[in-house]
């Protein structure tokens, strides 16, 4: 069982320096993709340099904007480790022949990711229809997608009567602030920006019982699992041990790092990560998640996708796109 903490939480800690992406090709680094404004225990880790003492060599940490140009970046070999990408976006990927897989489920967020209605229109869950006609920005592919898609088939809003625009968070919280667009869908720094100029839909409780899950995960090309297995279990024990250590503690100072690696102030970050919730290495092995319900789920977004056109088909199961050997040696270290 991990039982390790993660030390070095120091507030002062040195930024890592994003450097250019390298292959995992026995050159002594790795690059791991993660969100910037998303706040995290393992940006703990990654400020104390555990990840490096644990697998030995450089990493290179290069921050995206969304998970669809996180698969395009291990599509190409850039990218060895996605931290924290959504699931619609790795379903996407998945469903058009991309070979990758989950290895852990990073994060679950039902509060930190949702549409936001321009408060001048007034609209709310009891005249969620009145949103028809209307323009929004939704970063396409993402689990802020997803859980678009999910919200106005559950508001009889149609698709067709929406002008839809592909903007990353912080582009579609712009654009509401100008009143470039009625509403907007993301997550993170720029739902919270969204939030200044609106109102939510539906609460993140509300969503949960409408089935609208929202987690993340942490994905690899599959190539990298079958080649670097023992590297990728060192890895997610380094974040499980960050997990736990905030699940037990939740200390000011690692808060301190954890705002100052997310790129966020200390308020902005303890209110984010205040709605987020990490799950144990057994939890996640249970048929709750990786074990059984994370395949299933995931086919339950495919399909969503195709019935709204966003992609062409859907893999029969998505059981092959789940790998929990990583994670269950991890376990053991």
């Amino acid at each position: 069982m991990i039982n390790k903490t993660v030390t070095g939480f120091v507030a002062g800690a040195v930024m890592a320096i994003s450097g250019q992406a390298a292959m995992a090709d026995g050159h002594g680094e790795i690059t791991v993709a993660y969100f910037l404004e998303w706040p995290m225990p393992f940006l703990a880790a990654k400020a104390s340099g555990e990840y490096e003492k644990a697998l030995g060599k450089k990493i290179n940490w290069v921050s995206f904007e969304t998970g669809t140009a996180m698969s395009a970046a291990m599509a190409s070999g850039d990218v060895q480790i996605s931290v924290s990408q959504g699931v619609p976006p790795f379903v996407v990927a998945a469903s058009g022949g991309q070979d990758i897989q989950v290895v852990d489920v990073a994060v679950s967020y039902s509060d930190n990711d949702n549409c936001v209605v321009a408060a001048a229109l007034e609209i709310d869950k009891d005249s969620a229809g009145e949103l028809a006609g209307k323009k929004v920005a939704v970063p396409l592919g993402t689990a802020a997608h997803y859980g678009f898609l999910r919200q106005m088939d559950h508001f009889g809003v149609p698709l067709d009567s929406l002008s839809i625009v592909d903007m990353a968070p912080p582009e579609g919280a712009a654009a509401l602030s100008q009143g470039a667009v009625d509403f907007a869908c993301g997550y993170g720094g720029g739902l919270a920006r969204m939030k200044e100029y609106g109102n939510v839909l539906l609460t993140g409780e509300e969503k949960e019982a409408l089935g609208i899950l929202v987690f993340d995960v942490t994905s690899v090309p599959a190539a990298y699992a079958a080649e670097n297995g023992d590297e990728l279990a060192k890895f997610l024990a380094v974040t499980a041990a960050a997990n736990s250590e905030w699940n037990t503690n939740q200390s000011e100072e690692m808060l301190a790092v954890i705002a100052e690696q997310s790129g966020m102030d200390v308020d902005a970050a303890k209110s984010s990560i205040g709605t987020m919730k990490f799950p144990g290495v057994d939890a996640q092995l249970s048929d709750a998640w990786l074990g059984s319900n994370a395949a299933t789920f995931m086919k339950g977004v495919a399909d969503v996708f195709v019935g709204a056109g966003s992609i062409d088909s859907a893999l029969d199961s998505y059981e092959g796109s789940v790998n929990t050997a990583p994670l269950a040696a991890a376990n053991d270290m």
